[in-house]
């Protein structure tokens, strides 16, 4: 007698359950974090749990956008932070919104160091870096600010931060927290060889001093929390802001490596063809060699599509991938991804602006009765 029930299907290997440690998840795709600049006054709002709980699935793993870690640590508007008890009671309906679809939620912990002006820092000071090399243009015709280099002494007051900022979204009930040693910003500032030219003392010159400061930032962060609730994000290939580095490839298997002591959750890092913000570029580069140093969970993020997602799973190449325009545009991009269906197209224009539905939560899940 013929069966009613329609034939078994193998899943594609995005769709496919892996284990992250202690986390269960059903499926490899990831929430990239991406910057979404509606958090008014550093403070989250009501409309980030719409936005979050949409991409939000049962097992599904999603990254927050970056939150940034103490005041002097800002440099975009509206980007929310997490060092303050206000911040840590904000989040909170957030990160239980996510909890209710049955997804897990890592905080992204940041702090963009000379990417900055005088007037997001306390004072009106000069934003802090490596040295006193500065980045141009800034946004909105407002360059950056000229930063001055972080003091040695100064160097553990910002660990702390790292720590202090770690221990308040595990309060307010994140799974876990990202470091963002990525994209630019104050830790990759410190490990790029172009960036990091003047120091002399024990955070500079060689490869070893200058990936100290961000290795300490796991440490402690690793510390405070437990390395299973921890995460890094690099991008040793890319020149994001002006910050590049002369041996990538060295720079990012000593990164892999040194992070295997801390036996923090994954690693996430961005392809080397994404060597500009939103372009792909041909490159002799591979993250095979990183992949291969680190112990835990790889995880990699830059233009990746259905198609090149299910292929570095199953080659083996990457544990996870992370997506970040498609899933903004497409809320339900694992059951588009299972079914193969037509994505909606992202709008640029709306990515940063401060507007709590347009390009936010008013992207159309998947109508299946059209």
């Amino acid at each position: 007698m013929a069966s009613n029930n329609p034939p078994a299907t193998t899943p594609i290997p995005l769709l496919t359950p892996y284990k992250m440690g202690k986390f269960n998840l059903s499926h490899r795709i990831v929430l990239a974090p991406l910057t979404r600049s509606r958090s008014y006054n550093t403070i989250p709002q009501p409309h980030a749990a719409v936005y979050y709980s949409q991409r939000a699935t049962e097992g599904g793993l999603l990254i927050s956008e970056a939150t940034v870690i103490s005041n002097t640590g800002q440099g975009y508007p509206e980007t929310p932070g997490i060092w303050t008890p206000q911040h840590v009671e904000a989040w909170k309906p957030i990160v239980d919104a996510v909890h209710a679809k049955g997804a897990f939620f890592f905080c992204q912990i940041w702090h963009v160091g000379r990417v900055s002006t005088y007037r997001f820092q306390p004072n009106g000071e000069a934003p802090i870096s490596c040295g006193t090399k500065g980045v141009t243009p800034g946004i909105k015709g407002v360059d950056w600010s000229p930063p001055r280099p972080l003091r040695t002494d100064e160097i553990p007051n910002i660990v702390r931060d790292f720590r202090l900022a770690a221990r308040n979204a595990i309060e307010a009930g994140f799974d876990g927290v990202e470091i963002h040693g990525a994209n630019g910003y104050l830790l990759e500032q410190f490990m790029k060889d172009q960036v990091n030219t003047e120091r002399e003392d024990q955070y500079g010159r060689s490869l070893e001093n200058r990936c100290r400061f961000p290795l300490e930032v796991v440490a402690g962060v690793v510390d405070e929390i437990g390395g299973d609730r921890v995460g890094m994000r690099l991008s040793p290939y890319a020149d994001y802001l002006e910050t590049k580095d002369s041996d990538p490839d060295r720079l990012g298997v000593y990164m892999a490596n040194e992070l295997n002591r801390f036996g923090i959750a994954y690693l996430h890092v961005i392809e080397p063809r994404m060597v500009r913000i939103g372009e792909r570029m041909e490159t002799p580069h591979s993250l095979l060699p990183m992949r291969k140093a680190f112990k835990g969970t790889f995880i990699a993020a830059g233009g990746y599509n259905r198609e090149d997602g299910n292929r570095a799973i199953a080659d083996g190449y990457v544990d996870l991938v992370a997506f970040g325009r498609l899933f903004l545009a497409n809320p339900d991009l694992p059951r588009r991804f299972e079914l193969d269906a037509p994505l909606n197209k992202y709008d640029r224009k709306t990515f940063y602006t401060p507007y709590p539905v347009a390009g936010y939560t008013d992207y159309p899940f998947l109508d299946l009765h059209a």
